[in-house]
């Protein structure tokens, strides 16, 4: 049996997974309904475009934007090696999005490299936070704006895991996220840019954390991150992920880009905390990053 061209074209759009195809000069010749589904952006906004021009703008868990130093798919059409990276996309939504990439070289008869095919999923730690948003809709623990938990989640949450550590001795870091410079997004682009600002970073933030530690919107334009045995070093990596992927993503909005960057205070539950006492001392340590100029995270014992 022969496959027309329109079925595989119908077979690659039946896959939940994102495929796209890019020439040697890496640009996109296709954008599978997956890709669609994944990212927001039409086939007609990508066809035609060079990858690098970053549309999805591919950063690595450092921040790093592999569309300009790193690339994989320009990697894999240089050498005609398959490659698989953990990798976080931009969502035409604004947020950061964390998919597993694979790319792998398109040859002619001849075994000529003609370009390359990058498939992309999401990854199992998303399907998690999404199961867990199901949960928390079903007993009003959800902030409907950002969809994370909100504050009664937070407490409660807090609680409970700070009972586990003095119970169980398991260590516990938190991290108290302030969108800087927020009044200021409100008074530029209005009230509704800034609630898709809120949006973005709070997608951006559960799309990258773990699937065990939990989420919460602690107030206004703050965040607050649970995250079960991590130690001082694990917890500041977080922060750093986290303040450098937020710094990455982005709206754009009537032709203007609207941008944010995030600081970060961070703290280990100690034997005597209280949450009282534990806030307290996040809340020290997120000022410290505000005073030594934003766009850090700062740790206290």
């Amino acid at each position: 049996m022969v496959i027309r061209p329109d079925q595989y074209k119908a077979i690659l759009d039946s896959l939940s997974e994102g495929v796209y195809f890019v020439d040697r000069a890496r640009v996109v010749t296709y954008w599978n309904a997956g890709a669609e589904r994944l990212t927001g952006y039409a086939a007609g906004d990508v066809v035609g475009r060079a990858c690098f021009d970053n549309i999805l703008a591919h950063l690595d868990e450092r921040g790093t934007n592999l569309c300009t130093s790193g690339c994989p798919l320009h990697a894999t059409i240089l050498d005609g090696q398959p490659r698989e990276m953990e990798v976080y996309l931009h969502h035409r939504d604004g947020h950061r999005m964390p998919v597993l990439v694979r790319a792998a070289p398109l040859r002619d008869e001849a075994g000529n490299i003609l370009g390359a095919v990058e498939t992309f999923s999401s990854n199992t730690g998303k399907v998690a936070a999404l199961d867990r948003i199901r949960e928390l809709e079903q007993v009003a623990l959800l902030d409907p704006l950002t969809g994370v938990g909100n504050r009664r989640y937070a407490d409660a949450s807090l609680e409970a895991r700070l009972a586990s550590m003095h119970r169980l001795g398991w260590p516990l870091g938190v991290l108290l996220i302030d969108i800087d410079l927020f009044k200021s997004v409100n008074d530029t682009h209005g009230h509704k840019v800034g609630d898709e600002v809120l949006r973005m970073v709070g997608r951006t933030v559960s799309g990258t954390v773990r699937s065990y530690d939990e989420v919460a919107r602690w107030g206004g334009e703050e965040f607050v991150i649970l995250c079960p045995g991590l130690d001082r070093k694990g917890l500041c990596a977080m922060g750093e992920r986290l303040r450098a992927l937020v710094e990455g993503a982005g709206l754009r909005r009537d032709d203007r880009a609207v941008r944010v960057t995030i600081s970060v205070g961070a703290a280990l539950a100690r034997a005597d905390d209280t949450p009282a006492s534990l806030i307290e001392r996040l809340d020290r340590a997120l000022y410290a990053s505000k005073r030594e100029g934003r766009n850090r995270v700062t740790f206290l014992d």
